[in-house]
């Protein structure tokens, strides 16, 4: 099978969709599966390959991490008219991902696409509610040439439906339990950002509005004094929030950048209790890679992130917003070392079952339906 991706970002950048993408590749590499992958420029390192085609690009100013590309529309034409390839699949609904669906059609190729992001949630956060029916739109006529849409959750798959998509189908998300154990050395990590309280506490994720990281601040800043004495917060991740949570933030609460790896995988290791408010997480890839490294997780009941947690086993759910709520669970747990050992060897225990390649092996399956049935329509 020969597969051709369209997407506006891609490794190395360092979200969630371009993070799934890169190790889909990376499997097909492994099993022998010859693709293409169009994707804007990156600002960071330059990650070339004669199967990665990059276009000059400009940041999308609802995400600046994903871009909005200037493909050149003949070198895309003349690539596929070379390469051949079975399926299309568009991973995003910006310019590359247009530029997908107007080859798939003009070139008779099957196309399937991906639904990686809520903006519509997003909006809320940036005072552009005025445009949430517009957008609903252009995602109708984006989304309905498409033979399947992968969604990444059941709650986003509800979404989808009660806003009249069709043709949807989970692709789901795995995690790499040999990367993310609960077996790191604690120790490390108080060493090397100088913790000597009881507890720590880490948020994973982008610094930005939509993640709701003033309700992360609003925990940080009002826990019980007795209790926050003890404790550590860990901030693991960059974005347009970031100097300014800075400027507020307790004399407990360390920035430590954007870190991937191993680096980030001691600090989820070392840490007592994952809090993560967003409640815009169409999946939540780092609340599984939390469970994964034994750590309960305290999150919004929102989104793909309450198909991961088992409320009360793996962690806690709480009202997206509701800075007591998220209080009270921190307080609960910190208060209960026999009930947080039981969640962390739960959260390990269910992570174990999410395994990237039978999520690949899946949706490879679901490419293959896809073709077979534009084969049965051009014959019919």
């Amino acid at each position: 099978m020969r597969i051709a991706i369209f997407t506006d970002t891609f490794a190395p950048d360092v979200n969630g969709v371009a993070r799934t993408l890169k190790r889909f590749t990376d499997y097909l590499d492994k099993i022998g599966y010859e693709y293409r992958v169009f994707a804007p420029e990156s600002t960071s390192e330059s990650l070339f390959s004669s199967h990665i085609h990059r276009f000059t690009s400009l940041p999308f100013f609802l995400y600046p991490e994903c871009r909005l590309a200037l493909p050149n529309m003949l070198h895309v034409k003349a690539e596929l008219q070379r390469f051949k390839p079975d399926l299309i699949h568009v991973a995003t609904p910006f310019n590359i991902g247009l530029c997908g669906l107007h080859y798939a059609k003009k070139l008779n190729i099957p196309i399937v696409g991906s639904y990686h992001t809520d903006f519509d949630q997003y909006l809320k956060y940036y005072d552009l509610q005025f445009l949430s029916k517009v957008l609903w739109k252009y995602m109708h006529w984006f989304h309905k040439p498409l033979r399947k849409i992968f969604v990444p959750s059941i709650e986003t798959l509800d979404q989808l439906k009660r806003k009249g998509f069709a043709n949807l189908r989970i692709w789901g998300r795995g995690v790499d339990c040999a990367l993310f154990h609960p077996n790191y050395s604690q120790q490390h990590i108080r060493d090397k950002y100088q913790i000597k309280e009881k507890f720590i506490l880490t948020y994973v994720g982008r610094l930005a509005p939509e993640k709701d990281i003033e309700t992360l601040m609003n925990v940080s800043l009002h826990l019980p004094s007795e209790l926050n004495k003890h404790i550590h917060w860990i901030i693991v991740g960059d974005g347009p929030s970031k100097e300014e949570m800075m400027t507020n933030a307790p004399e407990n609460m360390t920035f430590a950048g954007y870190l991937s790896g191993e680096s980030l995988a001691e600090i989820y290791s070392s840490s007592d209790l994952f809090v993560f408010p967003s409640p815009t997480e169409t999946f939540g890839n780092v609340v599984l890679e939390a469970l994964a490294s034994g750590t309960p997780a305290i999150c919004a009941n929102s989104g793909g992130v309450k198909n991961i947690i088992k409320d009360g086993i793996t962690g806690i759910l709480c009202e997206p917003q509701n800075s007591n709520q998220f209080q009270n669970a921190i307080i609960h747990l910190l208060s209960n070392h026999i009930l947080r050992k039981h969640m962390s060897a739960e959260a390990r225990k269910y992570a174990l079952s999410q395994t990237w390649n039978s999520i690949f092996d899946e949706l490879l399956k679901e490419y293959k339906d896809a073709i077979s049935e534009n084969d049965q329509i051009r014959y019919a």
